[in-house]
């Protein structure tokens, strides 16, 4: 699985560079009276991305992380059960957005990944996901003033509530 790590680490490594270059067409500095240009986001967010590239390479030349330790070629039992469950978590995650919203889908991911594949505490599971939701709600509708999916109509009456608390 070592193998596998370098070659997910230079894909997304290309994958990263690639993005930072298509996002300078936008502008990517500060626009007075605007905010962040439409390539900021994108330009570094992707190199945040490329940091972490390099540390997967890192710790897989090091033999530090659990699949650099594997004998296998690329991808043994372990790894490919883990990418079916992740896998199956984005596309859950996906298919709630338009049921529950982008916020309620992003805890229920955070939950799922947290409690069930993170094997962290259900405590600490139901803190990040509930607390990281609604921190990203306040700053994309309130300091951003983009408005995410909000789910089908059950949903609404607490969006506008608290819609009032931001406004």
């Amino acid at each position: 699985m070592r193998r596998g790590e370098f070659i997910t680490a230079g894909v997304l490594a290309v994958l990263s560079i690639y993005i930072m270059w298509k996002s300078t067409e936008l502008d990517v500095g500060y626009i007075r009276g605007e905010g962040p240009g439409g390539g900021a986001w994108p330009f570094w967010l992707s190199a945040i991305m490329l940091i972490c590239t390099a540390l997967i390479a890192f710790n897989a030349y090091r033999r530090t992380s659990p699949p650099s330790q594997s004998t296998e070629p690329v991808l043994d039992a372990d790894g490919r059960k883990m990418i079916v469950q992740v896998f199956g978590g984005i596309f859950a995650f996906v298919a709630l957005i338009g049921i529950i919203s982008m916020y309620g889908a992003m805890m229920v991911f955070l939950f799922y990944y947290l409690w069930f594949l993170g094997r962290h505490s259900l405590r600490l599971s139901l803190i990040i996901s509930i607390t990281t939701s609604i921190v990203f709600f306040f700053f994309f509708e309130a300091l951003m003033r983009v408005t995410m999916p909000k789910g089908m109509n059950f949903t609404e009456p607490f969006y506008n509530w608290l819609n009032t608390i931001i406004y």
